[in-house]
């Protein structure tokens, strides 16, 4: 049993500064603190080095470590493997079901979907 971080803090991974300032202001909105990333091995510095999250966002394709990669890494390490991980994409894909995260969607995002599915991580 994975045991939820007692924080609010959302860790946002994505290459675009836009896509993660925008998504900081979603996470925000709903109450949240927002900590960024712009390629997963940032975000894994960050991981190893924080309080854990009690989310990810994560964006698939970047730079250095995409998403995939990522997550794998995330989930080779005990420490990490439990933090849940909503996966936000521009490029639909069979591979995207695959990777085991807690949902995925499609950008653009839904908001009012978007902001209903992350407020259940608090």
């Amino acid at each position: 049993m994975t045991i939820p971080p007692d924080n609010d803090v959302v860790l946002i991974v994505d290459d675009d500064e836009v896509t993660r300032d925008s998504l900081a202001e979603l996470v925000a909105l709903d109450g949240f603190v927002a900590a960024t990333a712009p390629d997963g091995v940032e975000a894994l510095e960050y991981l190893r080095h924080a309080q854990p999250p009690c989310l990810i966002i994560l964006d698939l394709t970047m730079p250095k470590m995409d998403g995939w990669q990522f997550r794998a890494e995330q989930k080779k390490d005990s420490a990490l493997a439990g933090i849940p991980v909503i996966v936000t994409t521009a490029r639909p894909s069979a591979e995207a079901s695959t990777m085991e995260a807690d949902a995925i969607f499609l950008k653009p995002l839904d908001v009012g979907l978007f902001l209903d599915v992350i407020s259940h991580y608090r």
